[in-house]
This record gives C-alpha cells, structure tokens and sequence, in this order.
C-alpha cells in the first residue's frame, strides 16, 4: 500500500496512519520451517527444520553451512505432523548452555522433551549431549503439538495436543490422568531429569503433577508476552472454530480448562459428562470457517519490539490455509490485514521483539507498510526501499528541479543532508542511521517540495 502524505510549511508533526502488515524477505533456504526463536540476548536467530536441522540465521540475512543441530532419522520420526517441533534456550543459556527440543520419535512417534548442550563452539551444539526428560505416548500420528517455552517464572511450559484422530475420540483433553491435550509446565532445574511445580494443580491430589492446564486441542503455537509475562495460545479447531487464549499473570493461574473437547471455541462440541461453558476459560477471540477458506490457526507473539510504534498492543497470528495475517487487540477484536501467497507455518521473535514469519522456505520480517511510504502523488517522486537498511534511492521520474535531500529525528534534528543532481536517479547512504522513524524532506529550486516519513532498519 502506497500512502500519499504533502506537508506545506516546516517540520511539523506527523500522526502515525493506520498499519498495514507487510512482509519483508529476510532469508531463503530453508526446507519445511516450524519454529524461529533466539537465545536469551542473542541477535542471532535459530531456525527449527521438521526434518531435524536447527540452523542459525544471523543479524545480516546469511545462514551458517553447518547446522546448529541435527537429530536423524535414528532419532526422530518426520512427516506429516511428526518431526523436530520445538526449541526453548533456558533463560540462563549464556552460562549453562543447555537448550531443549521437542520432537517425535523415531519407531513410535512419542512426544520426546529433550536437553542439549552446546558446544565450545557457539554455533555448534553438542550432538552427543542429548538427554531425555520426558516421554508422552501418542495414539495417533497427528495433534503432537510443538511449541515449548520458558515462562517468566522460569518453567518450562510444554503445549501437548490431545493425542489425535478427530474429535478426541479417546476425551483424553478432559482426562486428567493424561498428559495429551494439556499445558504442562515443569522445572527443568530442581531436580533430574525435572521437578514439579509446587503450584501445579494436580500435585498431592489425583490427576498427573505436570499438568498445569487442560482441554487443549492442539495448541501448535504458544508465546509469552515479554513485557507482562501474559501468556497467548493458540488452539488449533476442529471443523469449524480457531480460537486465542490469553492468560495474565499464568503463575497464579493454574488448573484451567480451556474447553475442548465439550467446547470447540465458545461453541458446544461434544458436552457428555462436561462441566458447564462458565466453568471453562473462555477464550479472548475466536474465528470461524464458515466461507473463508480459513481452516487453521498458526499462533504468533504479542509485539514487544520498538520499530513499528503501530504494532504496539497487539497479539499477531496467521491462518494456515489463506495466508492470512491478523492481529488480537486488547478487546478481543480481531482484526485481518496481509493475505499471503503461501502457507505460514510459524512465527517468530528476535532478541529486540521483532517478529518474524515462515513460509515455504524463506523466513521473512514482518514491517509496517504504512511506513513504506514512496510515492509523492503524481510528481514521479519515490523513495526505496522503505524500511531500508544501507543505501535509500531517490527517483526523479519526471526531471524535476531537485537540490536537497534532508532527514530528520522526530525530535527535529537534522541527522543527514545531501545535495541532489537533477538526475533521473539519486542515492543516499544511511548506513549511519540508527535503526527507527525519520522525517524525510526533498526540496527543490522553489523549497520544500514532500515530506514524509522513512524507516530504518
């Protein structure tokens, strides 16, 4: 989308206009990505391939030849809804080195929670390192779940899906003596191969200690939200309903039943020997089928970054089928605003907030295109590319009299200022730029001529 914005008099203020999500191209290369995530305070991103490879994708766009990790197919069982799912740094990577994975495993298909270790090289983990905290049986080849996530109380919260087929066949969400369908949540430090929460529901009492929550689906993706610590789940539908949860302050907050199987979304699904719908956590926003094309949900992040001020509050996700991209405002409204071309299968979060996507083999940057703003109406002037990183081209289409380029901070001081040749073609360097917002004004023989804003990244 292409804002047009004239600016008369000065350097005035600017409101920021309404976003609209845009992806970026960031890396290519990549072969059936599920998961993008970094290590605590590492600008570096880890990419999980189904197949087994976890790869580092760096700050500038290029991806290590040697992978991070690979599991084999010794190891693990890939295909279909089975493979490497997850990967969670613990918080305390930089100093004890241990990372965790979730994958499914060769010969049965079992949900496996595993820890590695890395190596004396940083971009290397220790392949022999491996060892098992946790194994879940799984009845069916599908609903495996795959995101695990450390906690702002510094658990591990793993997201299990009810154990497949169709329908919960087996009611194993609402079934408390299983570990399929639920949020469980351990303590990977207290004790080996892993502790109980002392505030789990279900310690001392009938029911399994790491449950902490239960009557999931298939929660594929969950986050925290870095700032608050809520937490944003994703719960994958049956026929007819995706639906969000959102949870505050989750230490406190345990024992909840987020509905499935007796409720698909708010709506009743199979309500035999159920508790009522009040008695279950409703969740934050729902969206049906119906029409759209739209089958599955693929849960994001909360954006906590500082590049796109408009990204600000709000919960983002895609639907697997249409490529949509849509956002969660704090209300519960949902809002859709990117149709993709192909199927995303993750999010994902660097170190500073900035969210990420997959699709197809390509990890790409989501941006504010209401940003991107490069077209001063009908004068043949643009500016690109807008976010930009190094080099910020300015075309002259029609010729016209220009002098100067001048950029601006949003406090008002003048932080670059080149003189322009009337060319068809003009080019700045920003290099120097902090990354954020700036006011970009070209002038010509008789002043100012546009004004508008720039991203740099």
């Amino acid at each position: 989308m292409k804002t047009k914005l004239l600016f008369l008099f000065g350097l005035c203020c600017f409101g920021i206009s309404a976003q609209t999500i845009n992806l970026q191209s960031f890396a290519t290369g990549f072969s059936s990505p599920v998961e993008i995530t970094c290590a605590p305070n590492d600008t570096r991103l880890f990419v999980v391939q189904q197949s087994g490879l976890i790869r580092i994708l760096n700050p500038n766009g290029t991806i290590n030849t040697t992978p991070f990790l690979t599991l084999t197919s010794s190891t693990i069982l890939s295909g279909g809804e089975r493979g490497l799912l997850g990967l969670a740094f613990h918080p305390n990577y930089a100093t004890n080195g241990y990372f965790y994975v979730n994958y499914t495993r060769a010969g049965d298909g079992a949900t496996v929670i595993a820890r590695y270790s890395v190596s004396s090289d940083p971009n290397i983990a220790d392949a022999s390192s491996g060892t098992v905290l946790l194994t879940v049986a799984q009845p069916f080849s599908n609903h495996n779940g795959g995101s695990i996530k450390f906690g702002p109380d510094g658990y591990l919260y793993i997201g299990m899906g009810d154990g497949g087929s169709g329908g919960d066949p087996g009611n194993r969400a609402q079934n408390i003596n299983e570990n399929l369908g639920k949020m469980l949540r351990i303590d990977v430090d207290s004790a080996s191969p892993y502790g109980i929460p002392a505030t789990n529901p279900y310690v001392g009492i009938t029911g399994n200690d790491e449950i902490w929550a239960i009557g999931l689906r298939n929660p594929w993706k969950f986050s925290f939200n870095r700032l608050n610590g809520d937490l944003w789940i994703a719960d994958v539908g049956q026929n007819a309903i995706e639906e969000i949860n959102k949870v505050s302050a989750p230490a406190s907050n345990t024992g909840l039943n987020f509905g499935w199987r007796c409720y698909e979304g708010n709506v009743p699904y199979d309500t035999s020997g159920c508790p009522g719908y009040s008695a279950t956590y409703a969740p934050i926003a729902v969206y049906v089928h119906g029409t759209t094309n739209r089958c599955s949900i693929t849960g994001g992040y909360f954006y906590t970054g500082s590049t796109y001020p408009n990204f600000a509050n709000k919960y983002f996700f895609a639907d697997y089928c249409t490529g949509e991209i849509g956002w969660v405002s704090s209300d519960g409204t949902i809002t859709w605003n990117y149709n993709g071309p192909n199927l995303i299968t993750t999010f994902g979060e660097d170190t500073n907030g900035e969210l990420y996507v997959a699709m197809g083999g390509t990890i790409y940057k989501m941006i504010d295109a209401s940003l991107s703003v490069n077209d001063f109406g009908n004068k043949g002037i643009r500016l690109y590319p807008n976010p930009v990183q190094d080099e910020l081209v300015i075309q002259n289409d029609n010729n016209l009299a220009l002098t100067a380029i001048q950029i601006n901070d949003l406090t008002g001081k003048v932080v670059l200022r080149q003189s322009l040749a009337t060319l068809e073609t003009n080019q700045l360097s920003v290099a120097a730029l902090a990354k954020g917002v700036y006011l970009v004004t070209i002038e010509g023989m008789s002043g100012r001529l546009f004004q508008t804003k720039l991203m740099v990244e």
